[in-house]
């Protein structure tokens, strides 16, 4: 289960507390008995979750991952930056500060 807005899957350690994992960097997951997610710095977590329902979180995690940005990608860019005008030739709302000239420092 992934928390919305976070890039990370919540698991369960043994002795019951939850923690977020960032499934991007989970480099191996084994099972024997427990499993256990190694991360690619080497951490190691003991979980109480199957391999197959924390494979499944990281599948869900990443499948909303791809529908988000399909999301954005289809919407209309006025949408997602409101505050620029319609036309790019029509003025903007409020008069823009003039540009501040960029001089080599001296050394």
């Amino acid at each position: 289960m992934t928390r919305d807005g976070n890039a990370v899957i919540v698991v369960t350690r043994l002795n019951g507390g939850q923690i977020g994992v960032n499934p991007d960097l989970v480099q191996r997951i084994d099972s024997a008995p427990d499993t256990i997610l190694t991360l690619i710095d080497g951490t190691k977590y003991i979980v109480v979750e199957s391999m197959d329902e924390v494979i499944d979180r990281i599948n869900e995690h990443r499948a909303s991952i791809l529908a988000r940005a399909r999301e954005i990608q289809s919407s209309p860019y006025m949408e997602l930056v409101p505050d620029l005008p319609a036309d790019p030739d029509e003025p903007a709302a409020a008069p823009l500060a003039p540009a501040v000239p960029i001089r080599p420092r001296s050394i």
